[in-house]
Parts: structure tokens; C-alpha cells; sequence
């Protein structure tokens, strides 16, 4: 399938949002929608009721304070609210430079607008589609998915209110050995000022499954309120990548949660580039959960003005003879921030496990701050597991050294941003979103 048979007409502009908070009853009300997912979404909400979001005193969140979010004073955008069914033209020109693919679902303020999926495709038995139309046909791959997740203390409260209030989002199941020859691909769009929006990105993937997500989050500068929640279940001998480009304007608030789950032979990527935003807290955990699986965590981020990036991720070996590689890098301007946390955790009896967790942090400004935090916890004797991480300035003679051959101090400088980041952009699959990567860069730059 070709994107040029994709027709897109601009949308009109969305009026501003009259926030009336995390209502659940003004929410729900009249909502036609399968039994499965009505349940579903109260079951998360009777739990959310039970929780506290976490404070700067939980260790994890120590550097991210919810209190100053203001979930409160967003009003969450329902699946069937009334929207033009149409996309932006950037979306036609995003799939016009990025080759064929599998699949298409476009989301504008949490309703899905647009989807398709190659024909062929379907007749092999894959799924792609909106999460009511999978509550509604396929309820049992939806709560399989959902059961695969075991979402950590710190990560429920937010977890819980994703599904709860879930406008949007999607289902692919890719049934035994079948392969994907182009990747699906999802976009997620937000135009109305005030609004908050939920939703999951689910991948189920039988024995011997191929193929590879691409999920973009984009918007202008808006103040909104994006909660998303993942689900990469890879099974036997599944190879399985999932690409996040977040790209929302400046005014966003953006919280992610993904859960990878391995099992035997099985080969899992996650590569998430985070570029916009003002605030950004990304939680990706890997779980290994059978012998000979591979799991790769990669990251991205370049921060500018004050933006904020907060990452915090989990490698957890449960089963020997399985290996997990995890970089994450992040340039900073300005004054912003990242914070990242990592843990490797090998449990008793994981023997022969092959894990590793590198973090690197360039800073461009005085202003500009990162925090790292590795960390061990090993149960097993025999095992091969390193981790480490650096902050660092611009190296000044590199500066000079290029500036001396011609160069002005901004092509110097983007010069060794791409150097950089180049370690994490050859392990992107995706050309184009490769490209796009660059050239967001580059706008960073002010190149």
C-alpha cells in the first residue's frame, strides 16, 4: 500500500476546551461504546479513585513534581465528540516522505479520524484497528494485551487514569509468523486548547511475528494534557520495533508509560525520540521473560528553552541466557533539564545474563542541567552487566578546531550535536523517521 491513496483535506481550527476537570460521571455519560471497554475504563477508574499521585518525596518522581501539572484543570476529549473527519495536511506530507506501510490510524483530540490496513494483511488474520472497534470484536486480544502490562507502584495512578479516561488509541495483533513488510504507523494530533488526552498503543505479536510500530505525537503550542499508555507483547521468537516520536508544540504536558515484554527468542526494540513539549516524563520497562530473548531501549532527546525531560526505565531479567541493551542520550540548551534513572534488575536463577545501560548527557549552555542514575540489583552469580553514564560540556577545542577551518560557532556546534547523537540514530530502522529526527534537530540548532 502507497500513501498517495490517503486522502487529506486540511482541518479546521478546534475551539478551546471549557475545562470541567477529571469528572468521570460528565465523562462516561451516554458514551456508546462496547460493555468490554465501559468495564474496562471503570474498573481503572474505581482504582484510580484508591490512589495518590506520587510526590517528589517517591524517589522516583523526585524531580518531576506533580502537584504543578494541574490534572484538575483539564477537561478529557470523549471518542465520540464531534470533529471534522479530516487530518492535517502534515500528515500526507509526513507518509509522502517516509515509503510504503502496512497501516494507518490518525487521531485528532483523542477520536480516531482515519484508518486502513493492506487488505492482504487483514486476510492474514492481522488487526489493526481503534480500541472500541477491538472491545467490540475482539474483547479477548484486548484483555490479553492489557493483562501482559503489571504497571509498578509509582506508575498506577497515572496508569489507571489513562485507561480510565481512554479517548483514543489502538490494537494490532500480528498472528503466527506472519510478517509486516512495511511498518504501521499511528499519529496522534491535539488542536483543542485545555483538553486532556488518554490513550494506549496495544501490540500483541504470536510466535514467529514480524513487524514494526511507529507512533508520532504532534500538535502546536498548546496548553494540553497527553497521557499514553504501551503494550509490546512479543512472543516466541517475535521481532517486534516500536518507534515514539513525540513532537508536541510548547504548552504540552506529556506522560508516557511502556511495557515491553519478551518472551522466548524473542527480539524487542523501543527507540523513543522526545523533542517536544514543555514537559515530558517517559517510563519504559523491559521484562525478560523467557531464555534466549533480546531486548534493545534506545533514546533521544534535545532539549531547548526550559523544557523538561524526565526518563526512568527498568531491565528486568527473569529467566537465563537473555541479554537487554539500553542507550539513552540527550543534548540540552538553554535552561532545560533531563533527569534519567535506569535500573538493571537480574533476578535468582537469570544465570548468564548479558545486560548493559549506558546514559550520555551534552550540555549546551550553563544553564542547561542533567541528572543521571544508574543502578545494579543482582541476584545471579553469572552474569555480565555494566551500566554508566556522563554529563559534559561542549568540548571547547573541538569548537575551536572546527571554527578555525571556517566553520561559525552554530555549524560547529550542530556538527557535534550529529555526532552525538549518531551512535542512536543508526539504530533507528526507520529512514524516515531518521530524517525527520535531523531536521527537528536542526530547527533546535537554528540551523
Amino acid at each position: 500500500m502507497t500513501e498517495s491513496a490517503t486522502m487529506v483535506a486540511e482541518a479546521a481550527p478546534t475551539p478551546e476546551v471549557k475545562a470541567e476537570g477529571l469528572d468521570f460521571g460528565v465523562f462516561s455519560a451516554g458514551l456508546d461504546e462496547p460493555k468490554a471497554l465501559t468495564a474496562l475504563r471503570r474498573g481503572a477508574y474505581e482504582s484510580y479513585k484508591t490512589l495518590s499521585f506520587p510526590s517528589t518525596k517517591t524517589e522516583e518522581w523526585r524531580y518531576t513534581d506533580l502537584s504543578k501539572v494541574g490534572f484538575e484543570s483539564y477537561a478529557p476529549t470523549r471518542p465520540d465528540h464531534e470533529v471534522d473527519e479530516a487530518y492535517p495536511t502534515m500528515v500526507q506530507d509526513v507518509l509522502d516522505r517516509s515509503g510504503d506501510r502496512s497501516g494507518i490510524i490518525v487521531q485528532r483530540n483523542g477520536r480516531v479520524v482515519h484508518a486502513e490496513l493492506d487488505p492482504s494483511l487483514a486476510e492474514q488474520g492481522v488487526v489493526f484497528c481503534s480500541l472500541e472497534h477491538a472491545a467490540a470484536e475482539y474483547p479477548e486480544l484486548l484483555a490479553r494485551t492489557l493483562d501482559a502490562a503489571e504497571p509498578a507502584e509509582m506508575e498506577q495512578k497515572i496508569w489507571t487514569l489513562s485507561l480510565a479516561f481512554s479517548s483514543g488509541g489502538y490494537l494490532l495483533y500480528i498472528p503466527r509468523d506472519v510478517r509486516l513488510e512495511a511498518p504501521v504507523h499511528s499519529f496522534r494530533i491535539i488542536d483543542q486548547a485545555g483538553s486532556f488526552v488518554a490513550s494506549q498503543s496495544l501490540v500483541l505479536a504470536e510466535s514467529g511475528a514480524e513487524g514494526a510500530v511507529i507512533d508520532e505525537f504532534v500538535s502546536e503550542d498548546i496548553d494540553a494534557l497527553s497521557v499514553h499508555s504501551a503494550v509490546v507483547d512479543g512472543g516466541d521468537n517475535a521481532t517486534i520495533d516500536y518507534v515514539a516520536l513525540q513532537r508536541y508544540g510548547r504548552g504540552v504536558k506529556h506522560f508516557s508509560i511502556q511495557h515491553l515484554i519478551s518472551r522466548r527468542d524473542a527480539r524487542l526494540g523501543v527507540f523513543n525520540v522526545q523533542l517536544g513539549a514543555s514537559l515530558s516524563r517517559g517510563d519504559v520497562s523491559s521484562r525478560l521473560l523467557g531464555q534466549g530473548c533480546d531486548s534493545r531501549m534506545h533514546a533521544l532527546w534535545f532539549g531547548d528553552s526550559d523544557q523538561h525531560f524526565d526518563h526512568h526505565t527498568l531491565q528486568l531479567h527473569a529467566e537465563p541466557h537473555a541479554a537487554s541493551d539500553l542507550l539513552f542520550k540527550g543534548a540540552l540548551s538553554d535552561s532545560s533539564t533531563s533527569i534519567f534513572r535506569g535500573l538493571i534488575r537480574v533476578d535468582p536463577g537469570a544465570q548468564l545474563t548479558d545486560a548493559y545501560q549506558t546514559n550520555r548527557n551534552l550540555l549546551l549552555s550553563d544553564k542547561a542541567k542533567a541528572i543521571a542514575l544508574p543502578s545494579l540489583e543482582i541476584e545471579a552469580d553469572d552474569v555480565r552487566c555494566s551500566h554508566g553514564a556522563t554529563i559534559g560540556q561542549v568540548d571547547d577545542a573541538q569548537l575551536f578546531y572546527l571554527m578555525a577551518r571556517g566553520l561559525t560557532r552554530q555549524q560547529a556546534e550542530r556538527l557535534l550535536v550529529f555526532g552525538f547523537f549518531e551512535e542512536v540514530l543508526a539504530r533507528i530502522p526507520m529512514s524516515g523517521v531518521r530524517a525527520r529526527v535531523l531536521e527537528a534537530i536542526e530547527g533546535k540548532i537554528g540551523v
